[in-house]
């Protein structure tokens, strides 16, 4: 199982980047940047940082890890402008670029910006559509698409990406969006406890086997907060909180690892900030808990 590392994108650009360049020199597989633009707050504000010009930044700068969103907004960008960037950064980083796309959520982005968040079922037959549009204009010399939301007509998109420019789809839904995951994504994503993913991993198991794919061809992702002693501050567990001491901690990554996740990604959004603290709790995870997973 791959650890990957998720800074938040409250950081400064000089700690985000610096903190990155340390998580590819302790040898984790990924970084990952969120698509937020604000605390998911009613006044908003926070400080956040744009993920995608993040990530450029950070393909110029951190040479060998993957980089990805996690996840990017369907709902704030043209699906055919968000292939362009993808892959745009996907040369800047020389192939190692994964678009993580999302139906959308965040309630004050979309009031305080002007911007459309329709009812779950339209956002969801949406956000499939978007799906279609990226896959085309990434697989298809020239593309057409004649959706109900999104329309190509002899669409191009040059040059191609250098890499394999995976889509990754992050949702939890066990009925329309896990037949989405099924026909649209080569990688998947989630948050939750061990439980919790592997219910969840089972659900689009069976979504896979339903349209014909082989489940083993869909990547697995997974992350939660880790509240971790002598290093973070104690923090409630729930379905999205895991840890407790270094022991505790090696046994809920093997637990996800049983389970069958791909890629375990830490995060430091629940540490306010403090670099030396995510920097700290990123090199416990891949020094003292990582070895002990074979």
């Amino acid at each position: 199982m791959d650890i990957s590392f998720w800074p938040t994108a409250k950081h400064p650009w000089t700690v985000l980047r610096d903190l990155s360049l340390h998580a590819e020199e302790v040898g984790v597989h990924g970084v990952w940047v969120m698509d937020h633009f604000m605390d998911n707050t009613e006044q908003g504000g926070g400080d956040v940082h744009e993920g995608f010009t993040l990530l450029a930044a950070l393909a110029a700068v951190v040479p060998r890890v993957r980089l990805g969103t996690l996840v990017a907004g369907n709902t704030y960008r043209h699906p055919a402008v968000v292939a362009n960037q993808a892959r745009t950064i996907d040369h800047v980083s020389d192939g190692r670029f994964v678009l993580g796309l999302g139906a959308g959520w965040q309630v004050n982005e979309h009031e305080q910006y002007g911007i459309e968040l329709p009812a779950v079922g339209p956002r969801l037959r949406r956000f499939e559509e978007a799906c279609r549009v990226v896959r085309a204009l990434r697989d298809e010399p020239v593309a057409d698409l004649d959706g109900r939301y999104y329309r190509l007509t002899a669409a191009r998109m040059d040059p191609k990406p250098v890499g394999p420019l995976p889509l990754m789809i992050g949702g939890a839904g066990e009925k329309v969006m896990a037949g989405i995951v099924a026909r649209q994504a080569d990688e998947w994503n989630v948050w939750g406890d061990p439980d919790l993913f592997a219910h969840k991993s089972g659900v689009m198991t069976a979504a896979c086997e339903r349209e014909g794919r082989d489940p083993a061809s869909l990547r697995r992702t997974v992350q939660a907060r880790i509240v971790l002693d002598g290093v973070t501050e104690a923090i409630d567990l729930d379905d999205r909180t895991v840890g407790g001491s270094l022991e505790q901690l090696r046994d809920t990554l093997g637990r996800y690892r049983d389970a069958g996740a791909d890629e375990f990604i830490v995060l430091d959004g629940h540490l306010g900030g403090d670099a030396e603290r995510s920097r700290a709790l990123l090199d416990a995870v891949v020094h003292d808990v990582a070895p002990a997973l074979g």
